[in-house]
C-alpha cells in the first residue's frame, strides 16, 4: 500500500487547504478523542439504565388496588421513616403500578423514600443520586472534577465542533460524487477504514453537532455566561408578583432539574394578595395542592416541591428532561403562594424564548427521553462516535512512520492560500466558543515559544 508522505509539502491551493484542514483535524483529534469516547460510553450507560431501571426509584413496582391513600397520609409514612428530616419533594407515580416517591433531607443528605400509594407503607429508602446512572452522569458532566472538569469537557466539546468542520471539509465530494461520500467503498486495509470513517462521520455529523451544542448550553462558560444569561424567561411576564432573591437554579439538587430557560429567572415569593385563583379550600396543604395540580392539567407523573422559608412557594413541575413526560412541548412550571394558594406564575413551553424552546427539545433529544425510539437512535449515535474514535486510531496506526517516536501529523503548508479567511474563521470560532479559542491560543503560543525553538521536538511532532 502506498502511504502518504507526512513530511512532503502539498502542491496547489486545493491541496494546501486540504492539508491545513487535515493538520487541524489531526491535532484536534488528539485532544478530543479520549473525551468523545468517554462521553459516548457514559451516554450509553445513562440511556439504558434510565430506560430499564429508571432514576431515583421511579420504576419501583406496586400492586394496584381500588383505593389510594391521600397524599398527606403517604407523606406522613415517608416522614416517619426519617422523623428528624425535612420533607422537600413529592414525585407522583407515572402509572398505577408504580410507587410514589418522596424526598426527605436528613443531616445534609437527600433521601428518597418509595411509598406504596395503596397501603401507605414504605417500600424502599435510599440516598438520592447514588446509583450507577449518577456515577455515569457525574463523569459525563464534569469528570467528577467539579468546575475544572466542566471546563475541560467544554473545551473538548468546542474543539469537537472544529473536528466535525474539518472532517466535513476533507470528506466533502468535489470530483468523486456523493455516492462515495455517503456509501462505503469496497477495498481493504487503510482505504476501507478511511471510507468507513468518512461515511459514518458525514452521516452523524449533524446529529453530533446537535448533541455537542445542547451539551455546551449546560457548560459553565458558553452556556452559563454567554447563552443562558440572555435567554431566560422574563419574570416581568408574571404580572409583577413579588420576587425572591433566589433563582430557579436553587431548586436543583446534585443534578440539573429545572428547565434550562428558567434557571436564571428569580423565583416568585409568597406573602401577598396577588395571583390567580388556585386552591379553593380553606387549608393550603399537600392534599389541596395535589388536587389543584390535577385540576389544572398535571396528569400522571409530576413533581411537587415543598415551600422553604417564610416566602417559599409550592412548585408544580413537569418536564421531559426530568423524565416526567416524553413531550418537551408539554413542559410546565407553576408556582403557588404558600399562604393564599393563589397561582403566582404559570410558565409553559410556549412562554420560553426561542433559545429556551430549542434547548427543551434539544435536551430531550440529547438525553433520549422521548421514548424507546429516541433511546435506540441515541444508541446508534453513541456507537457511531465510538467507531469514529476507534477508526481514527486505526487510520493513524496504518499511516504512522516506521521511525518510532513520531506523531506523523500532516505538514502545515507554506504560503497557505486564503489564510486571511482562515484567520477570520478562527476568530469567529474563538468568539463563539471561548474555551476553543483559549485552546487555539495555547497551541499557537506553544508552537511559537517552544516548538519553533526546538527543531528536534518539532520534527517528532510532524
Amino acid at each position: 500500500m502506498n502511504m502518504p508522505n507526512s513530511t512532503a509539502q502539498p502542491q496547489g491551493s486545493a491541496q494546501k487547504l486540504y492539508f491545513a484542514a487535515w493538520r487541524w483535524h489531526f491535532y484536534t483529534g488528539l485532544f478530543v478523542i479520549p473525551f468523545l469516547a468517554m462521553l459516548a460510553v457514559t451516554g450509553l450507560a445513562m440511556l439504558w439504565i434510565a430506560w430499564i431501571d429508571g432514576r431515583d426509584g421511579e420504576r419501583t413496582p406496586v400492586v394496584p388496588q381500588e383505593q389510594v391513600h391521600s397524599l398527606s397520609v403517604q407523606a406522613e409514612a415517608a416522614q416517619a421513616r426519617l422523623p428528624d428530616g425535612e420533607l422537600r419533594q413529592y414525585v407522583a407515580p407515572r402509572t398505577a403500578d408504580r410507587a410514589a416517591l418522596f424526598r426527605v433531607d436528613h443531616e445534609g443528605d437527600a433521601i428518597m423514600i418509595a411509598v406504596d400509594p395503596y397501603t401507605a407503607e414504605v417500600i424502599e429508602t435510599f440516598p438520592r443520586r447514588s446509583g450507577w446512572y449518577d456515577f455515569a452522569d457525574n463523569l459525563h458532566s464534569d469528570l467528577m472534577l467539579g468546575v475544572s472538569g466542566d471546563r475541560i469537557l467544554e473545551t473538548a466539546a468546542s474543539l469537537a465542533l472544529v473536528l466535525i468542520a474539518t472532517g466535513l471539509y476533507m470528506w466533502w465530494p468535489r470530483t468523486t460524487g456523493w455516492r462515495r461520500a455517503l456509501l462505503p467503498s469496497p477495498g481493504r486495509g487503510r482505504n476501507l477504514w478511511k471510507s468507513l470513517h468518512g461515511v459514518v462521520g458525514i452521516w452523524i455529523s449533524l446529529f453530533l453537532m446537535l448533541f455537542l451544542i445542547s451539551g455546551l448550553a449546560w457548560a459553565g462558560v458558553w452556556g452559563g455566561k454567554m447563552v443562558q444569561a440572555w435567554s431566560q424567561f422574563p419574570a416581568e411576564k408574571w404580572d409583577n408578583v413579588p420576587l425572591s432573591d433566589d433563582i430557579h437554579a436553587s431548586m436543583d439538587h446534585a443534578r440539573r432539574e429545572v428547565p434550562w430557560a428558567l434557571e436564571q429567572t428569580p423565583m416568585p415569593a409568597s406573602g401577598s394578595d396577588v395571583g390567580l385563583v388556585g386552591v379553593t379550600t380553606a387549608v393550603v396543604d399537600l392534599d389541596s395542592i395535589d388536587a389543584l395540580a390535577r385540576r389544572i392539567g398535571f396528569e400522571e407523573r409530576y413533581q411537587l416541591s415543598i415551600p422553604r422559608g417564610d416566602t417559599g412557594v409550592w412548585t408544580l413541575s413537569r418536564d421531559s428532561m426530568s423524565t416526567d413526560s416524553t413531550n418537551p412541548t408539554s413542559d410546565r412550571t407553576v408556582h403557588v403562594d404558600r399562604y393564599t394558594g393563589k397561582i403566582l406564575a404559570d410558565v409553559r413551553f410556549t412562554d420560553y424564548s426561542w433559545a429556551g424552546k430549542a434547548m427543551a427539545i434539544g435536551i430531550a433529544l440529547h438525553m433520549g427521553t422521548l421514548g424507546l425510539w429516541s433511546v435506540l437512535a441515541n444508541t446508534l449515535v453513541c456507537l457511531s462516535v465510538l467507531f469514529l474514535c476507534l477508526s481514527a486510531i486505526v487510520l493513524w496506526w496504518k499511516r504512522r512512520p516506521t521511525k518510532a517516536g513520531r506523531l506523523s501529523a500532516p505538514p502545515m503548508p507554506k504560503e497557505l492560500p486564503l489564510w486571511q479567511g482562515a484567520v477570520l474563521v478562527g476568530l469567529a470560532v474563538s468568539m463563539a466558543f471561548p474555551m476553543a479559542g483559549l485552546a487555539f491560543l495555547t497551541l499557537l503560543v506553544v508552537d511559537w515559544m517552544i516548538l519553533s525553538r526546538l527543531p528536534a521536538l518539532r520534527h517528532r511532532l510532524t
